[in-house]
């Protein structure tokens, strides 16, 4: 290489570095503005928020972001992938790998909420939040000793890989749902199963929904739908087995909107009790 083509390099690497370092600032400040909501306090930017949380986040997070079936419950101050303003915009506008949670900002195509109402969401949400972490009102030691006892919650419900298979997985319902829908489910199991709902809508997915099947040998089985298509059904029954048959080598097949939950009233279960089990889903769920 000869002494000019050297002295030429040096000018180019020098230019480099210094695209690449303001680059690097660039991003650097665009961290920074994401750490700080532009709308804190800002009570019309809340209802404006709200607006965009009815039409982007309800559908799991519920209304007054109280949590669903899918999503937790936002009203806590304690939030399961961060707790400051910048790392609520990065989990709206970027999602959660790995879980339900999409990515919700624009990304640049021109589809999904703007920087702006994104703010305008974290600005309702924390409206509506709490302003200090919940305390659990029941005793939850007591309350997992109800959930593997006496209560036999295990019977059907898993929390933490420990207990049983026909009913839904409890371990993150704590931080999903708000404590009075957790009562509701346990005193009105069937109401979230009414007739007339949307598969996407229900509280739980397709496979708790009880059916019950007749053989062509007469016998009858009863239990909650795992996999459908219009040719099979996969079923569980009460004692955990599963089944698979082929729709047209059955007698009949009844679905029912009915869970298969027994309904825990107050002398069936105490409220006491119940508020101690609530207090139990919720320490787990908060983990």
């Amino acid at each position: 290489m000869n002494s000019r083509a050297k002295k030429g390099a040096f000018p180019v690497t020098i230019s480099i570095r210094a695209a690449l370092l303001i680059c690097v600032l660039a991003v650097a400040i665009a961290v920074l503005a994401q750490d700080k909501n532009p709308f804190a306090g800002n009570a019309e930017a809340a209802k404006l928020g709200e607006f965009q949380f009815r039409i982007n986040c309800a559908f799991c997070h519920g209304l007054g972001a109280r949590g669903g079936g899918r999503g937790p419950d936002l009203t806590r101050a304690q939030k399961r992938h961060g707790n400051s303003d910048g790392e609520l915009f990065t989990t709206i506008n970027q999602g959660v790998p790995g879980t339900a949670m999409p990515p919700n900002g624009t990304t640049g195509q021109g589809v999904g909420m703007t920087e702006e109402e994104v703010w305008q969401v974290i600005t309702y949400i924390r409206s509506v939040q709490l302003k200090a972490p919940a305390q659990p009102a029941g005793d939850a030691v007591h309350g997992k000793k109800l959930f593997y006892g006496d209560a036999n919650c295990s019977g059907c419900h898993m929390v933490e890989g420990k207990g049983g298979r026909l009913g839904p997985d409890l371990t993150a319902v704590g931080m999903a749902r708000a404590r009075d829908a957790i009562v509701d489910s346990v005193r009105n199991p069937s109401r979230r199963l009414a007739p007339g709902l949307l598969e996407a809508t229900k509280e739980f997915p397709q496979e708790y929904e009880t059916v019950t099947v007749v053989t062509v040998q007469g016998q009858e089985i009863k239990g909650v739908t795992m996999n459908e298509d219009n040719f099979s059904l996969q079923m569980m029954d009460a004692s955990e087995q599963i089944h698979l048959f082929e729709k047209d080598k059955l007698r009949s097949i009844k679905k029912s909107r009915t869970s298969m939950m027994p309904i825990y009233s107050a002398t069936l279960l105490s409220d006491k009790d119940l508020q101690d089990i609530v207090a139990f889903l919720q320490s787990v769920g908060g983990k």
